[in-house]
């Protein structure tokens, strides 16, 4: 079978291997769609700090069930499934409590072992979903940053008839936006400097898109939601001047969670956020039930996905998709790979 190695920042290249046999408690998946994340990015600018060379990549997959290995229940051959990425160890307090997202050894497919950027991938059943048949390969391989999005609003809690803030309109900020009104919120305001994005965002149905380019942060949300502005505001951008609106803009006593990944140290004024006494959260990553929420909201029909899919390219033109990222950095939001062409 056909694998895909990143083997040094920048150079991808393709290996012929033997095609795996699923072992006792396993499945053997044949790769259909991959998702780009900006992660995967990271890695391909050698950025990534937990990412080491060669890694084959790989984490936002949906694909078909080739074979089935001895002692699986629940899954059969022809089944649609995705993939849950996370390698955790079961044994470290959080594991035991229920939080492996939150895993003291963590390690996810694609960055700390091997991803499934290939033609078939074997994996232990229990990290694998069954899709809806009517679900599209494309949808199967966007379950996983949905899922990303329905954890981060559970971080919040129940977001039925509250007002949301999300800052940054890429993909994650994207998917959080329409996860909160999936689930129940009275109105979504989203921000971004890019008026590509914000375009998106209204053809996904975010209900206030705003330019803060050109537009006050705190302003808009008093427009958007009247002076008692956002319930929460998650920061999907990260960065200081995002999160610097979001503790400068927020209501005394309301929630800000912390969604993207910083890039380096903050430089954020503290102060404000203790005077006003508000909550700072973070979220990381998923559990399955996130996955199953995903599931449930694209079959209701609350999410839309295909508006975000920029490109689709070919498994042998991997690094081509790379460098067209790379080249349209605001109009790239998913770009997918095609590993079967069906």
């Amino acid at each position: 079978m056909l694998q895909q190695v990143m083997t040094k920042p920048g150079e991808v290249t393709f290996r012929e291997t033997e095609t795996p046999v699923p072992q006792a408690g396993q499945v053997l998946v044949r790769m259909m769609r991959l998702g780009i994340c900006g992660s995967d990015i990271h890695v391909y600018h050698g950025t990534h700090p937990f990412t080491a060379y060669p890694v084959t990549q790989g984490h936002e997959v949906s694909g078909i069930i080739e074979a089935v290995g001895p002692g699986v229940q629940g899954l059969s051959a022809g089944q649609k499934v995705t993939v849950q990425p996370q390698i955790v160890c079961g044994q470290c307090y959080p594991c035991r409590h229920g939080k492996y997202n939150l895993c003291e050894h963590l390690k996810v497919m694609g960055f700390q072992s091997t991803g499934m950027a290939s033609e078939y991938f074997a994996v232990d059943a229990e990290k694998v979903l069954a899709l809806p048949e009517d679900m599209s390969f494309d949808d199967g391989a966007m379950l996983e940053p949905l899922a990303v999005a329905v954890h981060a609003i559970r971080r919040f809690g129940d977001v039925s008839g509250k007002d949301v803030a999300v800052l940054g309109a890429g993909p994650i900020g994207n998917l959080v936006a329409q996860t909160a009104k999936g689930l129940g919120a009275r109105s979504v305001l989203i921000s971004d400097i890019s008026g590509h994005r914000l375009a998106l965002a209204r053809r996904c149905g975010i209900d206030h898109c705003v330019n803060t380019g050109s537009t006050d942060f705190g302003d808009a949300m008093v427009r958007a939601f009247g002076p008692d502005k956002a319930d929460v505001i998650y920061d999907c951008a990260a960065n200081d001047t995002t999160m610097g609106q979001a503790i400068r803009c927020a209501r005394k006593g309301s929630t800000i969670i912390l969604v993207g990944v910083y890039a380096g140290m903050a430089h954020v004024d503290l102060a404000v956020l203790n005077d006003h006494e508000l909550d700072l959260n973070t979220t990381m990553m998923y559990r399955r039930e996130d996955f199953l929420t995903a599931i449930q909201l694209l079959q209701e029909k609350k999410v839309r996905l295909s508006p975000l899919v920029s490109r689709h390219f070919p498994f042998r033109e991997f690094a081509e998709a790379y460098r067209y990222i790379d080249a349209n950095r605001e109009e790239a939001m998913k770009v997918l790979i095609d590993i079967s062409d069906q």
